[in-house]
């Protein structure tokens, strides 16, 4: 069984706002994607999807995104973006999920998770720099209120290290924490706190040439942007390739 990785997926299958607009490199994403998975992930992988994963504004709206995913192989993490309208409660998207047969889908926010041998932990974070977030956003008090969630993850986390002595907790992001000369001190002190040391982002887009992983203070951070990969999900515990009856 393996473990997997991609981000910002911005699916538009019940929505009007395709992402060819942006590039060339976005033409016919979702058959790409399709793809792309087909060829990685089999029935018993995990993939973590850390953000942006509609373009739609609610859950009703979403669902044949939701469908889309929870139709191609393995369990699927879903986390959330800053384009993720459609999110609502944990409560109310599980109840969704159970009531229209989306069974391989999970919920990746405010919480950590056991899967293939590794912990999973994570948070939102926010804007690289105060000038790039919303004009009306206090950067700040966001900020912090990311650092809180990510303790609150990582607490459970610990906890599942307890059950499941010697896995390697990981981070999730959808914002990177560190990207060229920004670096979100106070989520990697929090990093730095409990001792992890490989994290994965996405939100970034159209910088082909940046370097797939990048050293800070002893923590690898990985980009993992469906573009950046080639809409080829990242592999962090590499599984059985397919098989032909996936496809």
């Amino acid at each position: 069984m393996g473990l997997y990785v991609l981000s910002d997926p911005h699916l538009s299958l019940g929505t009007d706002k395709p992402m060819d607009v942006f590039g060339r490199r976005w033409e016919g994403y979702t058959d790409k994607l399709r793809e792309g998975w087909l060829h990685t992930v089999g029935a018993e992988d995990s993939v973590v999807l850390p953000g942006d994963i509609s373009w739609a504004m609610t859950l009703e709206e979403a669902l044949p995104d939701l469908r889309f995913l929870d139709s191609l192989p393995g369990t699927k993490y879903i986390g959330r973006g800053n384009h993720d309208y459609f999110w609502n409660t944990a409560a109310k998207m599980n109840r969704f999920f159970a009531e229209n047969g989306l069974s391989t889908l999970r919920l990746f926010y405010n919480n950590a998770v056991y899967a293939e041998g590794m912990i999973l932990c994570g948070t939102r974070g926010w804007f690289t720099e105060e000038k790039n977030a919303p004009k009306d956003a206090d950067y700040r008090k966001i900020v912090a209120r990311e650092a809180g969630r990510l303790e609150i993850s990582i607490a459970q986390a610990r906890y599942l290290a307890e059950l499941h002595p010697g896995a390697e907790t990981l981070a999730f992001f959808h914002f990177p924490p560190v990207f060229r000369d920004y670096v979100c001190t106070e989520l990697v002190d929090v990093l730095k706190k409990y001792g992890i040391r490989r994290a994965y982002y996405g939100h970034i887009h159209s910088v082909y040439d940046e370097p797939p992983e990048t050293e800070y203070d002893g923590i690898t951070f990985s980009i993992v942007s469906a573009d950046y990969l080639g809409f080829i999900p990242k592999a962090v515990v590499s599984g059985e390739k397919p098989s032909e009856n996936n496809e």
